[in-house]
């Protein structure tokens, strides 16, 4: 397998690039979490004191279609909010999920990204400069570009807390021996 980051066809070819790095880690979080049990997907670590799986994807999932909204330029509609949200529950803590199988998961995630593979397609490179805001409060602002990488990196990020649980997760259910960490 060839790794790189030479973008799609369609793209123009800075964004083609920023895009093949989500693109990457995409797939790598689907990579690094397929075959997980329900019971796996819903664990929340030792105590039920982290957030799942589940949690962490749907998490992805709705800052991605924010994003995918901000590239637009349009804001993110109510029925999308309903379906994808919210950003935070009541306790400032991501929305509690479970039941929802990895299958249904990771194909929400890859609708965003499809949708974002179809706004990038509309983009320039010049585009990328184009400043749009963010945060809970719309406090920040930064450009296009350092939103694409921000994509991936959050979905890295995430893929840590993801390893994490499954080391934890292996360990309880025996599947991992724990001399093997050391």
């Amino acid at each position: 397998m060839l790794y790189d980051l030479s973008g799609e066809a369609n793209m123009s070819p800075i964004v083609g690039m920023l895009y093949s790095v989500v693109k990457e880690n995409s797939q790598r979080l689907h990579s690094i979490t397929a075959g997980m049990s329900q019971e796996e997907v819903d664990y929340k670590g030792p105590h039920r004191q982290y957030n799942s799986t589940a949690q962490l994807i749907r998490h992805i999932t709705y800052v991605d279609l924010n994003w995918v909204y901000r590239i637009k330029g349009e804001p993110l509609p109510q029925s999308l909010k309903d379906r994808y949200g919210p950003m935070m529950d009541e306790h400032q803590q991501l929305p509690m999920i479970e039941g929802v199988s990895w299958n249904k998961l990771t194909s929400t995630h890859g609708d965003v990204l499809d949708m974002l593979r179809d706004a990038c397609t509309q983009l320039t490179d010049a585009d990328l400069s184009s400043v749009v805001v963010f945060g809970h409060d719309q406090e920040k602002e930064a450009t296009i570009r350092w939103g694409l990488w921000h994509i991936a990196d959050h979905c890295r990020y995430h893929q840590a807390h993801i390893n994490q649980l499954r080391k934890w997760y292996g360990l309880r259910a025996g599947v991992i021996d724990p001399s093997s960490l050391s």
